[in-house]
């Protein structure tokens, strides 16, 4: 049996069009953004170049479209705050310090009852300790889950500690949150502990 040929209305050839194109092997056919731009580039540059138009009308697309390109790029990393905050918060400074120098810090702290701080100043002086220990190689830019995994997969005995420890600092130093004493009270006592166990050996 012959079938009636179908004379559809517009929106129905409408959707069969919309239907047909999104099929697998149209979509993967279809070139991607990047090669969309450059191609939209390239013809653009040689109209400015064949086309008559001032020299300088190619360069003003090409500082455009390296300006498009790097703005993209930018905002898909998450922004230039993003980077700053990251740096913002690494555990340890650039300048040299010594665990004693963070102990020294979270007690002064902590005797002026300034928990957050003290919180933050003995975390670094664990990890500064991990490095003391060689235990830790020296990093620039480290955060703090990163010492707690690293420390913890040197010292396995101490890794649950580390990563509470972790938490606090980073609830403080990315969270802007209040912790108390007893955040301070832990992470002093995994410092003691890191600590005892070098002395032991």
């Amino acid at each position: 049996m012959i079938g009636i040929p179908v004379q559809p209305d517009q929106g129905q050839a409408r959707d069969w069009a919309v239907q047909e194109l999104s099929r697998r092997e149209y979509q993967d056919a279809r070139p991607g953004l990047i090669e969309r731009a450059f191609r939209w580039f390239l013809d653009a540059l040689g109209q400015a170049s064949f086309g008559g138009a001032p020299p300088t009308l190619g360069l003003v697309i090409i500082v455009i479209l390296v300006a498009l390109v790097v703005a993209y790029a930018i905002r898909r990393s998450g922004g230039l705050h993003r980077t700053a905050r990251l740096r913002a918060n690494e555990v340890l400074p650039t300048t040299g310090t010594t665990a004693a120098d963070h102990r020294a810090a979270a007690d002064r702290h902590a005797q002026a009852q300034e928990w957050d701080q003290a919180v933050v100043e003995q975390f670094r002086a664990v990890a500064r300790e991990l490095e003391e220990q060689v235990l830790l190689s020296p990093q620039p830019g480290r955060i703090a889950l990163e010492v707690a995994r690293d420390g913890g997969a040197a010292r396995p005995d101490l890794r649950a500690g580390l990563l509470t420890a972790a938490q606090a600092f980073d609830e403080v130093s990315y969270g802007h949150l209040a912790v108390g004493r007893g955040a301070y009270l832990a992470v002093r006592e995994l410092d003691g502990q890191l600590q005892t166990r070098a002395a032991a050996r």
